[in-house]
């Protein structure tokens, strides 16, 4: 029964991202003047990739402190330099360090 489903699924997902991607583009002619609406848009991929990665952040460690300490760590060295290589080499660092310690 699962395997049935499964190709309804898809194409309902399927239809709902062409959807969302294809139905601005159909209403939408001109440029958008609209401040907020267009900062409104160009932050919504920044924050929906946020909400995604968030949780993973902190429950992929073994432990729920070493995630929490890998996220500051990481926010902390991304704010000063943004380097995404030092960021993730920092956030590894302080997991590693932080389960030595638990």
């Amino acid at each position: 029964m699962l395997d049935n489903n499964i190709y309804i699924y898809l194409l309902v997902a399927s239809l709902t991202l062409y959807a969302i991607r294809a139905l601005p583009l159909t209403f939408i002619k001109g440029e958008i003047t609209n401040t907020f609406i267009y900062s409104f848009l160009y932050y919504v991929p920044y924050v929906t990739l946020s909400v995604m990665a968030f949780p993973a952040i902190i429950t992929a460690t073994s432990n729920l402190i070493s995630g929490i300490a890998a996220f500051v760590v990481a926010v902390i060295v991304a704010y000063k330099d943004g380097n995404l290589f030092k960021v993730a080499l920092a956030s590894c660092i302080a997991v590693y360090i932080t389960e030595l310690l638990i």
